[in-house]
């Protein structure tokens, strides 16, 4: 039987049986489903992925559900501590999913290493002759990393730029590679550190930065998807989220949220991978202002047929290689999980979920209101906090959500009636 991702209940499952469709998708093996159960490595293992380490800290693993990308079935791991992210993106999945599901297409995984020179009396001819030298200074990073070579990787082209500082004129230059499947940070910073007293010697300057340029604007990813109308909700959602993207690409105080709405299930993914969430926002938001204003990412558009269309090109400088990826169990599991063959395809995952998330966060927007797609976690987080227990934490968020009381004091009544109940 084809396997596919929109399971339909699955929220209603018991975890066991979450897992054991998951592992039924993914072909995980046992031992992959008890990592992800535990949720991390050994703590001596965890003691050497940072310092002064004392403990772990949990977050939920959820899947998110009914993605098709480029004709392939998606499940999507999802690391969140934040309530109805993980349906929200399995909603706009599905809304998707009448349309073909979400296409997609990324650049090479090209990353960039800034080395910055500076006490250099003739910046336009100095930056010559870095130029000049380009054939040298990529054979020399070249010889940083075999193993990317065997690949069919490696430093690819320099650039140089005259940067205008509060101290001089300094020249930064920009050493492009291919890293493959990695991430490539640590490898791009290797290189830099090779090739800088080269750099000072023909400038005659002095080299300070040599660090990652994680303003990835090299390594892209794209995604497309058309949203039917009517499972948005009509003519009148369409054009409430229109207006609503017509504010958040003209005012930076709601770009911001909006932005913030989508990297809500792009994070969520580059945690469960074992990749940097903080690179990939951090390129995100300087994407989002690379006109001179901050402004939404993701583009919404009507076509003829009046369905709502979004795009969304986003920097996704992501691994599946090396580093956390490898290490942390639970982010290898998720790796297996979403399939993937490449960085390319994960970083167009990483699109795709974007937009899936934030379909269904600008659709709550336009009609019912943001707060309707909270409630239900928002109800089972303080009935958990009143000290709700298995079942009854679901039965008590229900019942303050049909009484319209989601809050603690009252929790806390039905819990205390239903120990009442117990005894």
């Amino acid at each position: 039987m084809e396997r596919s991702s929109r399971i339909s209940g699955f929220y209603n499952l018991g975890l066991e049986e979450k897992l054991h469709r998951v592992k039924e998708f993914a072909g995980l093996t046992d031992e992959e489903c008890e990592a992800i159960k535990v949720g991390r490595p050994s703590l001596d293992e965890v003691e050497n992925m940072a310092e002064n380490v004392i403990g772990v800290i949990g977050i939920p693993l959820g899947i998110a559900t009914n993605f098709v990308i480029n004709g392939k079935e998606y499940l999507i791991p999802m690391a969140t501590e934040e309530p109805s992210v993980i349906a929200a993106a399995s909603n706009g999945a599905k809304i998707a999913r009448k349309k073909g599901g979400f296409f997609t297409t990324s650049t090479e995984p090209l990353m960039e290493v800034q080395i910055q020179t500076v006490r250099v009396s003739d910046p336009h001819a100095a930056r010559n002759k870095i130029i000049e030298n380009k054939d040298e200074i990529i054979r020399m990073a070249n010889t940083q990393d075999p193993a990317l070579i065997e690949l069919g990787g490696g430093a690819r082209d320099v650039e140089v730029r005259i940067v205008d500082g509060r101290l001089g004129r300094m020249l930064v230059t920009h050493l492009c590679v291919d890293t493959k499947d990695a991430m490539g940070a640590n490898t791009v910073n290797r290189m830099a550190e090779y090739v800088a007293p080269f750099i000072e010697n023909i400038t005659g300057g002095k080299v300070y930065l040599r660090v990652v340029d994680n303003y990835a604007v090299k390594r892209l990813a794209r995604a497309r998807a058309i949203f039917d109308k009517e499972a948005l909700g009509g003519e009148a959602a369409v054009e409430g989220m229109l207006y609503g993207y017509d504010c958040a690409y003209s005012d930076p105080h709601r770009a911001t949220g909006h932005n913030k709405g989508t990297t809500n299930g792009i994070s969520a993914v580059v945690l469960a991978t074992g990749n940097d969430t903080r690179a990939i926002e951090a390129g995100y938001h300087a994407y989002a202002a690379r006109d001179g204003q901050y402004r939404a990412l993701p583009v919404w558009e009507k076509n003829a047929e009046g369905d709502l269309v979004g795009t969304l090109e986003l920097p996704v400088a992501v691994g599946i290689v090396g580093g956390m990826s490898h290490a942390h169990p639970v982010a290898r599991a998720a790796l297996k999980i979403l399939g993937v063959k490449s960085s390319r395809e994960l970083g167009e995952i990483l699109a795709a979920v974007g937009l899936a998330q934030k379909v269904a966060a600008e659709r709550a927007l336009a009609m019912e209101g943001i707060m309707f797609g909270h409630t239900k976690m928002h109800a089972r987080s303080i009935a958990t906090m009143a000290g709700a227990q298995g079942q009854e934490v679901r039965q008590i968020a229900e019942i303050m959500i049909k009484e319209g009381k989601v809050r603690f004091d009252r929790a806390k009544e039905l819990v205390a009636v239903g120990k009442g109940k117990r005894e």
